[in-house]
């Protein structure tokens, strides 16, 4: 650890709080209806969409009909994505290496990863996917799946805000206005950046390059529309790399700049949400309280990843570890020497935390207690700003217990924001926290248990082949995309069962969301009283953190002691040489 990995934190963080206001404020007025600086030229745009869709912008839905718009626009998109996958050798367009088609486990797997915004990739992009296939296919659901992230966390927000309504919003609007005017203008001024910064952007072959100590033999060199799609990548967290080393690989994250970008872009909505939430439901105070509680977990996190990786290795024999002017100190096994121990922890912090998965660092080369800090940043439900909309309504659940846990301790009727806590919305936020751990901890243990089916594709045993397995339903049903490299998940039933858990982690987890929201929406506003727990205050930040570490830590920390703090044991007893 030294100074100059501290600073650059400090920036990071001073940059993103900066952000925060006037993100959420644009925010609030998009999904407001109010005027925005865009107004002049997307209005017209909006208008004819609508127009053209056949779409009622003045008629709200129930919860019901919000989900079945939802689950319906996903289902349709997921189709057409794995047809153009199947059919990507016949549609010779965009296709100049001429690549097969993509077998049909993998279509399914890569167009139920995309459409939930994992984008788990158990594929080399640059060789199996065409200029079609990842910028119609794969790009475009980048912005359907980040879109509806984003909606149902404000109908969740209306919900609270709203009084003996029955409606929550109508799907089609906010989801036409997420794209149109937060996320489009955002992707195309953010490509241009990472243009400038030597991203490529085009449509031709992959170039063959002679190489310089023998110029008989060559290289193939690959490229394509990277920026656009790292772009939208980013800033709706859906992490899936252009190229199988995504963000390590210079042509995805070619400058320390780029690097700070991608950072600060994987938080810039999920953070500037928090305000638009205290906006929007008159309680500013409140939507500082939750961020406060995010920056906490998140702050926690950086801090032991960064200590873990800034110490020698005890297996890297042959190589210096301790820190020079000219190397940096600490464990350097699957890091990039340019971006060195600090920006990889907090690249892999901030990733994990959100459900981004994009990474610069290979995780599965972290030290155990490296490794399982980004673990456990997924399994507490990436509510650690998370993902965009995804992070603020996986929150609000844990918002909701403890708003209740409150209640439990003073002998009262719970309220939130003026809203009373009863039996309904305690049971739709339980059914949230505990489906998770239900998919994650059946699927790792069927799989842990199946030499044919799930040991056969690790390439490590013990504890860590344990956490390899872990680590991919995790991030598989927590909709984050990352890996612990040493699984080769590229097999029918990796690709099958992945495929279901993501869609479970996505969309069972999402209908308690939405029902949620109608429920509170019903609800009169009562005024409060001396009884009510406020929640715009340093002591609800600190019960709202001791809640999300409770339900989520503890439910995986029998897991978690067989698998990366057995393997911390094991390797300073020196027992792992």
């Amino acid at each position: 650890m030294s100074v100059n990995g501290w600073l650059q934190f400090s920036i990071y963080c001073l940059v993103l709080l900066l952000t925060v206001k006037p993100v959420g404020i644009y925010l609030a007025r998009v999904f407001e209806g109010q005027r925005t600086w865009l107004d002049p030229l997307l209005r017209p745009c909006e208008s004819l969409i609508y127009k053209l869709t056949a779409v009622k912008a003045d008629q709200e839905m129930n919860w019901r009909e919000y989900s079945f718009a939802l689950l319906g626009f996903s289902a349709v998109s997921m189709l057409l994505t794995y047809a153009i996958e199947r059919l990507q050798a016949v549609a010779h367009l965009w296709n100049p290496q001429g690549l097969a088609a993509v077998g049909p486990d993998l279509a399914w797997s890569t167009a139920a990863s995309f459409t939930t915004n994992t984008n788990w990739q158990s594929y080399t992009p640059e060789t199996t996917m065409s200029y079609l296939t990842q910028m119609a296919g794969l790009a475009t659901h980048n912005f359907f799946s980040a879109a509806t992230g984003i909606v149902v966390a404000v109908a969740l927000i209306r919900g609270i805000k709203r009084t003996s309504s029955g409606t929550i919003g109508n799907f089609w609007v906010d989801t036409t206005r997420a794209l149109l005017y937060v996320l489009l203008p955002g992707s195309i001024i953010y490509g241009l950046l990472l243009v400038g910064q030597g991203v490529p952007q085009n449509l031709h072959a992959y170039t063959t390059a002679h190489l310089l100590e023998d110029s008989a033999k060559t290289q193939t060199i690959a490229q394509g529309p990277v920026a656009s799609q790292e772009a939208i990548k980013m800033l709706g967290t859906n992490g899936g790399g252009f190229f199988n080393a995504n963000s390590a690989h210079p042509f995805e994250n070619p400058t320390p700049f780029s690097n700070f970008l991608q950072m600060l872009s994987i938080f810039l909505i999920p953070a500037g949400l928090t305000y638009t939430l205290g906006r929007m439901t008159g309680s500013p105070g409140h939507g500082w309280a939750v961020l406060a509680a995010m920056f906490v977990l998140f702050a926690a996190g950086f801090t032991t990843v960064y200590w873990a990786e800034s110490h020698a290795h005890p297996m890297l024999h042959g190589a210096e570890q301790t820190g020079t002017v000219t190397a940096p100190a600490g464990n350097m096994e699957g890091k990039e020497v340019r971006f060195g121990v600090s920006q990889s922890a907090l690249f892999a912090t901030i990733t994990t935390d959100a459900s981004c998965g994009a990474v610069n660092a290979m995780h599965d080369s972290f030290t155990p207690l490296g490794g399982m800090v980004v673990l456990v940043n997924i399994m507490l439900g990436e509510v650690i700003f998370g993902g965009v909309g995804s992070g603020l309504y996986g929150m609000l659940i844990f918002v909701v217990l403890a708003v209740f846990i409150a209640g439990l301790m003073v002998g009262r009727t719970p309220e939130y924001l003026g809203k009373k806590i009863e039996s309904y919305d305690v049971k739709m936020s339980m059914l949230y926290v505990l489906i998770f751990p239900l998919i994650i901890l059946t699927l790792t243990a069927i799989f842990v248990m199946s030499p044919n089916i799930g040991l056969s594709a690790l390439t490590n045993s013990g504890p860590h082949g344990l956490s390899e397995i872990l680590y991919a339903f995790t991030s598989a049903t927590g909709n984050n995309g990352s890996a612990f490299a040493g699984l080769s998940a590229n097999t029918w039933w990796y690709n099958v069962v992945l495929g279901w858990a993501m869609l479970g982690g996505r969309f069972l987890m999402l209908i308690p969301v939405v029902a949620l929201a109608g429920n509170l929406a019903q609800k009169k506003s009562i005024p409060p009283s001396p009884g009510t727990f406020p929640v715009n205050t340093s002591l609800f930040t600190v019960l709202l953190t001791g809640v999300v570490l409770i339900l989520g830590a503890l439910t995986f920390f029998p897991v978690l002691s067989l698998g990366p703090i057995l393997e911390h044991l094991l390797l300073k007893s020196g027992q792992l040489f």
